[in-house]
């Protein structure tokens, strides 16, 4: 798509609850015309036999078609929704691992003025959803890109009728201590809403 703003999905995911958001903040970027959406996911370091005996390794065929990032590709996107689960209240090390790597990136300045967003998942309610986000932050302001979120124009936001993630920080689910639980329909639209808010900002910014 000539001229399109391009947004790229960039996410990790242990058991797929952050696959299925990042499905969903995509397709929310794709109902903007003039976007070209991608998705990507950041290299697994943990051994096969400690995801096999996980369960995760099962899991994660569900997406083992999606593509690997690579931190040069970031250079390309007009804007970068990151995912990840929360480690304690931080991201995971499968990304920190990767945004380690984007030192070059910043040296030259690539990321600078490029929107930044990002969705996550953690076991319970109040398991580190909004440190995780905004502790991730950290790198893309260091990096100079523009931090978008979910304004409180998204209802789902308000939701309080049953359990549910999000915040204005961004989209959220959550995924409880067993990991049985996948993200729910209002988690689904709020991912959806920041992956079109996060397209519609993109396109402003590149002025198409």
């Amino acid at each position: 798509m000539s001229g399109a703003a391009k947004v790229q999905v960039v996410f990790y995911s242990m058991y797929g609850h952050i696959y299925r958001m990042a499905e969903a903040v995509a397709e929310g970027a794709r109902s903007v015309q003039g976007v070209e959406v991608s998705l990507a996911q950041v290299p697994e370091l943990m051994p096969p036999d400690a995801l096999e005996t996980s369960g995760a390794a099962q899991a994660r065929k569900a997406f083992g078609h999606v593509p690997l990032a690579t931190v040069e590709r970031l250079a390309e996107a007009d804007a970068i929704i990151f995912g990840t689960p929360t480690r304690f209240g931080n991201m995971a090390a499968q990304m920190k691992n990767f945004l380690d790597q984007t030192g070059g990136l910043w040296f030259n300045g690539s990321l600078i003025g490029k929107v930044g967003s990002v969705f996550t998942s953690t076991a319970t309610q109040h398991g580190g959803q909004e440190t995780t986000i905004t502790s991730f932050w950290n790198v893309l302001i260091h990096h100079g890109m523009v931090l978008v979120g979910v304004p409180y124009s998204e209802k789902g936001l308000m939701a309080t009728d049953a359990m549910s993630g999000g915040s204005p920080y961004g989209a959220s689910t959550i995924t409880t201590p067993e990991g049985t639980r996948m993200p729910s329909e209002n988690e689904l639209v709020i991912a959806k809403a920041q992956g079109k808010r996060v397209a519609e900002i993109a396109k402003k910014l590149k002025g198409v």
